[in-house]
């Protein structure tokens, strides 16, 4: 059995990509051969370095044509509705695209073609069914939780995430001014890590948070590889998010967390949420359960000062294990075997 993929975005090493990568693998082990559409070989090594996953068995070619000629093709749209010629089609939608005017009779005949459109949360399929006119099915984003474990803890606020600004307000800024405050209200033992890709789209915005950092303890690490990420969420204590920040989550809904991959990977290591209220967060966090969901930078400040003050960590963190379990490579592979 052959399967195409085609994701456009495999350079931004993101989230999409995570997911990605997982049908790559759940396709692997049910004994498919695997092509993907990409020019450049290179970006093997990119995807095996950030995400950990061995790539070797996969073919990277010029163009998978749509599809043709293979039993089956998984796509990650761009907003579009490609015209598929494989078996089975599996649309796979990482956006919560809106506004697109997309109930065409254009549309329509393509979909014909669709053998399942695929969403990554619940947050996400909302606004596509909306959009589409579809019946969307939610199949949760796949994270390694299984080789995720804490460390001898630190004081360390981490944020992991693009310093992109092409789709998503990643908030970084925001992130690093309530550090600031928190910082000078006496918090002088603690430090904010800020990790992320720097492949596409973060140029100028990068270069001024490094202004903004200075002479306070705040990190920024530039595409840092899988055993480093590991390793930073393992000591830090506490997640923080500010992505999507001062958006309304209704009318912008591309503009917010669409899931929250990295926000479950801090919850597997131990490390408490503290993640704005918005999007898919909201699908996650179960507010002081499993962590805590803010609305202002002040709020932010406040919950982070009270769950230190308070000694709240061994209460939220005995949550954490059971609340991933069902983001598991296992369980997605599962999920996915479904439509296959």
């Amino acid at each position: 059995m052959k399967a195409a993929i085609y994701n456009p975005y495999l350079d931004t090493l993101g989230g999409g990509e995570r997911y990605t990568l997982g049908v790559i693998k759940t396709l692997l082990n049910k004994g498919y051969f695997v092509d993907i559409e990409w020019k450049d070989e290179g970006i093997r090594y990119k995807l095996e370095n950030r995400f950990g996953i061995d790539l070797k068995k996969v073919n990277f070619v010029n163009s998978i044509k749509r599809g043709d000629k293979y039993d089956l093709c998984f796509w990650i749209s761009d907003g579009s509705i490609p015209t598929l010629m494989a078996r089975k089609n599996i649309l796979h939608f990482q956006v919560p695209f809106s506004g697109l005017n997309s109930k065409t009779l254009i549309n329509r005949m393509k979909l014909f073609r669709i053998s399942k459109i695929v969403c990554n949360s619940n947050f996400t399929k909302n606004i596509i069914d909306k959009e589409y006119g579809v019946d969307s099915i939610v199949i949760f984003p796949p994270v390694d939780i299984e080789n995720l474990k804490p460390k001898r803890k630190e004081n360390i606020i981490l944020f992991v995430g693009r310093f992109s600004q092409l789709k998503q307000v990643k908030g970084q800024d925001i992130l690093i001014s309530s550090f600031k405050k928190f910082y000078n209200k006496g918090y002088s033992s603690w430090k904010l890590i800020l990790a992320g890709g720097v492949e596409v789209g973060a140029g100028e915005y990068l270069e001024n948070l490094e202004k903004q950092i200075k002479d306070y303890p705040i990190e920024i690490i530039k595409s840092p590889d899988y055993k480093s990420l590991k390793d930073l969420y393992g000591k830090a204590k506490i997640f923080w998010s500010a992505v999507g920040f001062g958006q309304d989550d209704n009318k912008n809904p591309e503009k917010v967390e669409h899931f929250g991959i990295s926000v479950v990977e801090a919850m597997a290591s131990g490390a408490v949420p503290i993640v704005y209220n918005a999007g898919g967060h909201k699908e996650i966090i179960k507010d002081w359960k499993n962590g805590f969901l803010w609305n202002t930078g002040s709020n932010l400040i406040k919950i982070t000062c009270d769950l230190i003050d308070k000694n709240g960590f061994s209460k939220i963190t005995k949550q954490l294990n059971t609340e991933v379990q069902k983001y598991s490579y296992k369980e997605f592979e599962n999920s996915f075997s479904k439509v296959l």
